[in-house]
């Protein structure tokens, strides 16, 4: 069996001039990525490398849910399509067992949608966590299974 984490990130500041991929985390967000790297380890579960956006609120939300993984920036991931991300992770060195992916909505929802069609809500800072039986070289659509999804909640 094969893990697959797919984590949106953090809730990042909308900043007049400032680019989008320049965004930073709010505080919230900062929080907010801690605690979905909590949760993940509470279940267990810590990937061997995480795949990640190279915009700055993605690359900030792998280092707080993620501290001491192998993070690779990969700027394909940033504006991708779900069947993109898909593309990328068919790629994946076969031995892994468990792989984050950080990026963005609504790729990121859309991918766990197709990998294992759900339905939940995808705010910044949530996490699917789905388990697949088949090599990564063959994931394709269908072939995952929702293990637990999870998400910051505020007022």
């Amino acid at each position: 069996m094969r893990t697959l984490i797919l984590l949106r990130h953090a809730k990042a500041a909308q900043a007049p001039g400032v680019p989008d991929k320049d965004r930073a985390l709010t505080d919230r967000g900062e929080r907010d990525a801690k605690r979905a790297g909590e949760e993940l380890r509470m279940l267990g579960l810590e990937p061997e490398v995480v795949l990640c956006s190279p915009a700055r609120r993605t690359r900030r939300t792998a280092e707080l849910a993620f501290p001491g993984v192998e993070v690779r920036y990969e700027p394909a991931i940033y504006q991708a399509y779900p069947e993109e991300l898909l593309e990328r992770l068919r790629l994946l060195d076969p031995d892994h067992g468990t792989v984050a992916l950080c990026g963005h909505n609504p790729a990121v929802h859309e991918l766990a949608l197709m990998l294992a069609e759900d339905d939940y809500l995808f705010r910044p800072g949530t996490f699917a966590v789905i388990k697949t039986a088949v090599p990564w070289p063959e994931l394709s659509a269908g072939e995952g299974e929702l293990v637990t999804s999870w998400g910051p909640q505020h007022d």
